[in-house]
């Protein structure tokens, strides 16, 4: 029988929107526990990948051995309906990401979807499965999250006749005549708003290069002489920012008709799927469904797939303060705090202690597996009566069904869990 507690290794991924050396969390964490993983300071740090992706598995650290094939020799560390519903791997992937740059625009298939892409285009779409996912500041963190309140788009129209040039003068002339922006609850009203708005974002997404240069350049020059020192999270500010990191992309006219969203450490984005979105800044825990399922349609030289994102998007416009959400005592806990999205592959617990005022809590077995990750201070697991270090930036995988007790050793510190658990809807 394997252990049902035992150190990971992670698998750190090198991308090139991912902050340098030691600025980066990802760094941060890793170099302090794990000192095999030298870090370059001229190299970048973007994600550190913890579960059973074959892009980057993680691995038992006192062995070698893949957590895969652990899992898949003993199904019950997962629960047996687990491992058979999601072929002895892992239901979801836990990471941390370090945002230099900002990520493309881009959105998630539903599962529907994901089998259909994945049928058709395996070249570009590589597996069938959905990637719901959500996002946990650690620092200061800055996104792009669905679309804006209608009046605000309207507005965002008015103020910046550029977007009117690359949109089109009709386009956005029928648009302001269709949409109802009063939230009517009448179906027919929801609708008629949705195909405007899709009609609009079509017809940006489309645009010829050249009308989509000429008109960013017109803009960023005037924004650049009227408004040359903009706050930090306006909408001048966030062009002229964003603008310097892709040049003439038409992922810039997004920023127009998406939320922009600035989160304290701490709270967090659920991200459905066929919601656009975009990370611009900070650092984050993240989980995901295990997928690498991506749509992309801007702030990127990747491939994009505008007709895919264009079709598949809900067109659902929330304010910005809708798009944030905030955890909520676990079982009644002083200490340790729940992020329950709607889905059944993960959710996420924090807990926080500190010797001078709760030093320890106790954890009954959750029903399903667990990947615990420290992100600050020094704390200790134990189980069993055995007592493992965990170090700021030390990984841990907890087996379905175990007990295990938290505690901080010296200061105040800080678990992340990932968990997923098939009972949360039954």
């Amino acid at each position: 029988m394997s252990e049902k507690v035992f150190q990971l290794i992670p698998k750190v991924q090198n991308y090139a929107w991912g902050k340098y050396g030691s600025d980066s969390k990802v760094a941060e964490l890793i170099s302090n526990a794990y000192p095999e993983i030298e870090i370059d300071e001229k190299n970048k740090y973007a994600e550190l990948w913890m579960g059973t992706h074959p892009n980057g598995p993680s691995i038992k650290r006192s062995t070698g051995e893949s957590l895969k094939n652990i899992l898949l020799t003993d199904p019950e560390l997962l629960t047996t309906e687990i491992a058979s519903k999601y072929n002895g791997d892992l239901p979801f992937l836990f990471k941390v990401l370090s945002i230099r740059k900002a990520l493309s625009i881009q959105a998630h298939p539903d599962k529907k979807l994901a089998e259909y892409l994945y049928q058709n285009f395996p070249d570009k779409y590589k597996d069938d499965n959905h990637k719901p996912e959500m996002a946990i500041a650690l620092t200061p963190f800055e996104g792009l999250c669905g679309f804006r309140p209608l009046s605000n788009i309207k507005k965002n129209l008015n103020d910046y006749p550029e977007i009117k040039d690359v949109i089109g003068q009709e386009t956005i002339k029928e648009f302001m005549e269709t949409i109802d922006d009063t939230n009517s609850p009448n179906l027919m009203d929801y609708e008629r708003n949705k195909n405007a708005l899709k009609k609009l974002y079509k017809s940006l997404m489309e645009q010829d290069h050249t009308i989509i240069k000429t008109q960013l350049d017109k803009l960023i020059n005037r924004i650049s002489s009227t408004n040359p020192n903009p706050k930090k999270g306006t909408l001048d500010e966030l062009l002229i920012r964003i603008e310097s990191q892709y040049p003439g992309d038409v992922g810039l006219f997004s920023i127009f008709l998406l939320n922009y969203v600035s989160l304290k450490p701490g709270e967090s984005l659920y991200l459905a799927a066929n919601e656009p979105h975009a990370y611009i800044s900070g650092d984050c825990i993240e989980c995901m469904a295990t997928s690498d399922n991506v749509v992309r349609a801007g702030l990127t030289p990747k491939f994009k797939d505008v007709e895919t994102l264009v079709d598949m998007l809900t067109y659902t416009c929330k304010s910005a303060d809708n798009q944030i959400v905030t955890g909520d005592p676990y079982l009644q806990s002083n200490t340790t705090i729940l992020y329950n999205p709607p889905i059944e592959e993960f959710s996420i617990l924090c807990t926080e202690l500190s010797p001078e005022i709760i030093k320890t809590e106790t954890f009954e077995g959750i029903k399903g597996p667990s990947i615990i990750l420290i992100t600050e201070g020094h704390g200790r697991i134990i189980y069993n009566e055995k007592i493992f270090d965990a170090c700021k930036g030390s990984i841990f995988f907890i087996g379905a069904n175990t007990q295990i007790t938290l505690e901080a050793v010296d200061s105040k510190t800080i678990f992340y869990r990932a968990y997923a658990e098939l009972s949360k809807f039954h």
